[in-house]
C-alpha cells in the first residue's frame, strides 16, 4: 500500500527541505548552500528542488538574487543596493534606536499569534545558542531566534520590515570586532534575557513579551554602542 509521500513525492521533499534548513548552520546573511550541494544532501534531483524551492520562495520563506543566490527570509528591498544606500545613510545607534521602536511590538504581536511548531523553534534557537562554539555561531542563532519570533506574527508587512531592518543592521559597520573571550560566556546577558521574551511568548503574555523585548534591546545597545 502507497503512503502519503508515495503519493505526493513533492510533499516529501518539502518536508525534506524544511527539516534541513530547520537545522542546517547557515552563514550570518541567511544564503543557502548552492543548489548542487543542497540537492545532494537531499538526495534529490536538482529539478526537485528547485519545485521545493519554488514554493518555499511563494511561502516568503526564502529568496533569491541571481548572481548572489538564495537567503533565508523575504525580499527585504528590490536590490542590494537599496540596503547599501540605507546603510551608508545610517549608523549602529540609529539602527539600535529603530530595533526598539519596532521589535518589541513583533514581540508582541508574536505571543497573540505564535502556533506551538514556533515555540518550539525558538526553544531550539535558545538551546543551539547555548551551544555556540563561537561567536558566529551565536550571533547566527540568535538572528535566527529574532527573525523566528518576527515569523511568528503571522504578520508578512511585519516580517518584511524586520527583513529590511536586519539587513541594513548586517550592512552598517559597527566598529571593532569581538575580542576575547571566543564565545558567550554561560552568563552572557542574552541568554536570559531571550529566555524572558520566550517564556512571555509562549504565556501569551503580550505585554511582558514587549517589555522583555525592549529590556534585550536596550542592553544590546549599551553595550554595542560602548564599544565603538
Amino acid at each position: 500500500m502507497l503512503g502519503s509521500s508515495d503519493l505526493h513525492p513533492e510533499k516529501s521533499i518539502l518536508t525534506q527541505l524544511r527539516g534541513f534548513l530547520a537545522q542546517a548552520h547557515l552563514p550570518e546573511d541567511g544564503r543557502l548552500p548552492p543548489e548542487r550541494e543542497l540537492s545532494a544532501a537531499l538526495g534529490v534531483s536538482r529539478a526537485e528542488l528547485r519545485k521545493a524551492l519554488d514554493v518555499l520562495e511563494s511561502e516568503g520563506q526564502l529568496w533569491r538574487h541571481v548572481g548572489k543566490g538564495t537567503f533565508m527570509g523575504s525580499r527585504p528591498l528590490d536590490t542590494f543596493a537599496d540596503i547599501e544606500a540605507l546603510a551608508r545613510r545610517s549608523n549602529p545607534a540609529e539602527v539600535m534606536r529603530t530595533r526598539i521602536a519596532i521589535e518589541p511590538e513583533i514581540a508582541r504581536a508574536a505571543a497573540f499569534s505564535a502556533t506551538p511548531s514556533a515555540i518550539s523553534e525558538m526553544r531550539l534557537c535558545l538551546t543551539r545558542s547555548r551551544q555556540a562554539e563561537n561567536w558566529r555561531q551565536y550571533e547566527g542563532w540568535d538572528t535566527r531566534l529574532h527573525r523566528t519570533i518576527a515569523e511568528a506574527t503571522q504578520n508578512s508587512l511585519l516580517l518584511g520590515l524586520f527583513d529590511t531592518l536586519n539587513a541594513v543592521r548586517r550592512a552598517v559597520t559597527w566598529g571593532r570586532l569581538r575580542s576575547a573571550p571566543l564565545k558567550p560566556l554561560t552568563d552572557h546577558h542574552s541568554f536570559a534575557e531571550h529566555d524572558a521574551i520566550v517564556d512571555a511568548i509562549e504565556h501569551r503574555d503580550m505585554a511582558g513579551a514587549a517589555a522583555a523585548m525592549r529590556t534585550h534591546l536596550q542592553t544590546v545597545e549599551r553595550k554595542l554602542l560602548d564599544r565603538q
